[in-house]
Parts: structure tokens; sequence; C-alpha cells
């Protein structure tokens, strides 16, 4: 028998895990390589989140007008470091285009598609990882501080539901039923009950990269810079302080930073970063039974094994600039209004590259220069969630079989 194609994983995150671990399934050999430890990265510390429920995309009618307030505001939802506006333009553009009401039905669409996906595929990964006590299908919950803050949202939500998310009004007595601990100031909610949420988010990308090794999979330190070509097709990584890797794939989905390798590979990308900011603190008496989603704050409240985690808001700065953790203050005394037992007490801050494409769908494409290269990336705030069907079907891809799924609107060059 011929020995199993090679393929390079560049990128150690939830993503290029899952990608991993379904190009095994399909007999592929499979080395991850990236500059820092597996699940390091974003995957470290974001809100744990498997959000089923999140078809609608990132820019919906009417964003654009709530832009200015935003920013106006220095504890509201989005941050924009002026001197980073220049190089984000192009990016800005296209997300305002992606928010008119037609291709908005579109997207949502498209990415309820993937999003129906996620439990059936990561089931059998998380069976076989032993991680069934770290992973909890128990829905969420959005709560609205007024019955004016609902209605507003009605479109969103009426657009989840025609794409066959299943949501439940709840009323103020059912959310303190529901979450007892919660201030009194909301008037209604919506039970999102296909959400699901993980203990540690760091647990289940090492716990699946444990799997990896245990499958016949290698991990190799590299930051790689640019490829070597042979015939016209790439065959090695361009490994700085190291040796070259070879291969006979390659598989780009390094987040944030894989607009670079793939122009590198003939494809301009509009992905950008939408930095995530994070308050970690122990629980000091405090319950919560479900991720609380506080609509008209713009934050999540995740209880996790190490404590309860708020976060949320957008920071558009790119991925070079300083963090600026008053931004995770801000979110954290939003989150005592919505959690008054909650203290800082012993706890710690967060800062998180979300890698985002300004249509809100990720890139699950071949390349349309090399019929060996492939990506994996700009997955925004859904990377946890669609890691496991990213990784299957970008392992068809690969593999030359066919797809389950139309996978056009996915596509790299769609742009």
């Amino acid at each position: 028998m011929s020995e199993p194609q090679h393929v390079l994983v560049i990128g150690a995150g939830i993503v290029g895990v899952n990608v991993g671990l379904a190009l095994q399934k399909q007999g592929f050999a499979v080395t991850l390589a990236d500059r820092g430890e597996p699940g390091r990265g974003t995957s470290f510390g974001n809100a744990g989140a498997i959000a089923a429920t999140e078809c609608a995309p990132i820019s919906m009618p009417g964003t654009l007008r709530h832009v200015p307030g935003w920013l106006r505001d220095p504890n509201g939802p989005l941050s924009l470091r002026l001197s980073y506006l220049p190089y984000l333009l192009p990016w800005l553009v296209r997300f305002v285009a992606a928010g008119r009401r037609s291709r908005v039905e579109k997207i949502a669409t498209e990415l309820a598609a993937l999003l129906h996906c996620a439990w059936d595929d990561y089931d059998p990964l998380i069976r076989d990882a032993k991680l069934q006590d770290a992973v909890f299908r128990d829905g969420a919950l959005a709560v609205y501080r007024s019955n004016q803050g609902r209605r507003a949202a009605d479109y969103s939500i009426d657009l989840r539901r025609r794409n066959g998310v299943t949501l439940t009004d709840v009323s103020r007595d059912q959310i303190h039923e529901i979450e007892p601990d919660l201030a009194p100031i909301f008037a209604c909610g919506v039970l999102e009950e296909d959400w699901g949420r993980v203990l540690d988010p760091f647990k289940i990308v090492t716990g699946l990269y444990q799997l990896f090794l245990d499958r016949g999979g290698k991990f190799q330190t590299a930051e790689i810079t640019d490829f070597v070509y042979r015939d016209g097709r790439p065959h090695a990584a361009i490994n700085r302080g190291g040796d070259n890797i070879s291969f006979d794939k390659v598989v780009i989905c390094c987040g944030a930073w894989s607009k670079h390798l793939a122009a590198r590979l003939g494809n301009k990308v509009p992905l950008d970063t939408e930095r995530g900011y994070n308050t970690t603190v122990p629980y000091h008496g405090v319950t919560l039974n479900h991720m609380v989603i506080s609509a008209d704050d713009s934050i999540v409240l995740t209880p996790m094994e190490m404590g309860i985690r708020v976060g949320g808001a957008v920071e558009l700065a790119g991925l070079k600039a300083a963090p600026n953790y008053d931004r995770a203050k801000a979110l954290f005394a939003k989150g005592q209004q919505v959690l008054p037992g909650l203290r800082d007490e012993g706890g710690t801050q967060w800062m998180g590259f979300r890698p985002s494409m300004p249509d809100s769908k990720p890139v699950i494409s071949s390349s349309p220069r090399h019929d060996n290269a492939f990506f994996a990336f700009g997955h925004g705030h859904l990377g946890l969630t669609m890691a496991a069907t990213t990784g299957r079907l970008l392992a068809d891809l690969v593999a030359g079989n066919p797809a389950t799924l139309d996978l056009t609107p996915y596509r790299i060059n769609r742009f």
C-alpha cells in the first residue's frame, strides 16, 4: 500500500484541531503547525458558546444608523481606533453592504445550513475525547429591560425562527424562575433552546488535540511566513527560524492571521479582526444556570468551571495595537448590573482576536489557484460553534469527496 498523503494544517486553534481530526478520518497523515501552544489563541478565552441558534449576521438592517451613537459611548458595544480606520475602510464598506435586507436573508440561510450541523458533528468527537462532562446543551437566555427593546429585536428573532431555530418567549416571572440571581430589571426574554456552552474552551480544544495526537497526528511549533513552489504548486511551508515543512496538501486555518498566508497563495481576502474582551471571576456565592445574553448591554455571561465570564462587544483595531482593558472593565460593570452579586476579587481579564469576514460567513474553500491548497477561517463569533462542521466539510474537499452542502457561499473568492 502507498503511503498516505501528508496534509499540513497551519493553525492549532479549535478550527485547526477539528480540521486535523477530520482529515485523519479521511486517511491522511496530518501535521498541525502553530507558532504557539495549541489552543492558546482565540480558542483559549472565548465566551464558551456553542451558539447553534445564531444564524443572524452581525451586519443587519439598521445597524449603520446605530454606529455613531455606539462610537460616542466609551462603554458602548463598538469601539474603533481612528488610526486603524484607513486600513479598515474596505472591510467596513463590505460590512455595510452585507447589512441590506436582501443579503441578510440569504446570509442567514447560508449560516443556518452550517449551524444546523453543529451538534451532529460535535457529538461523536466530544464522546471520543471523553469531554461529555464539559459540554452542556442547556440553552441560553436572552433578556430585555423593556418590551420596546424586545420589539426592536423582532426582525432578528423572526429571521432565526424562519431558518429553523427554536426560540421561546419568556415573561418577567419566568426569567426569575430560570435565573433567580439576576437583577429584577428585565421585562421579558427569549430562551434559545439549541444553544450550548462549555465549561472551559481551552479544555475543549486541548481535549480534542489530545485525541488528534492519540490518532497519530503530529504537532510542530513553527511560524509559517510563505511557501516554496515546485512546478507552480506550493510544496513546502517556509518556517521562520526553522526548517521548511514539506507537504502534499496544505490548509490555512490560523484565524485572524490567515489573511497574509492566503495572499501568499494568490488570494486577497477581506479578513479582519473583531477584538473581544472579557473578565472571569470566581462565583463568590452567585448562581448562574445558563448563558445569559443581556441584549440591551451587548454582553454575555457564561457560567464556567473557573467562575463566571463576562464578555462581549467589539473593538476594531487590528492585530498590532495594544489591548485596552478598560473595555473589559466597562463590560464587567455592566455585568454587575445584570448579576448584582458579581465581585471582581480574583478576576482575570483577557482579549482575543475574532477572525471576521464582513458578511459574517466563514471561508471553507479550496484554492482557485492551487489544487493542493485549502482554507478554513473567518468564523467570527462562531469559531467554537462551527469548528467540527468546518472540519468535516473541509476534509471532504481535500479528499475530493462529494460535498454534503453547497459550499459556494463560503468560497474564498466570493468577493
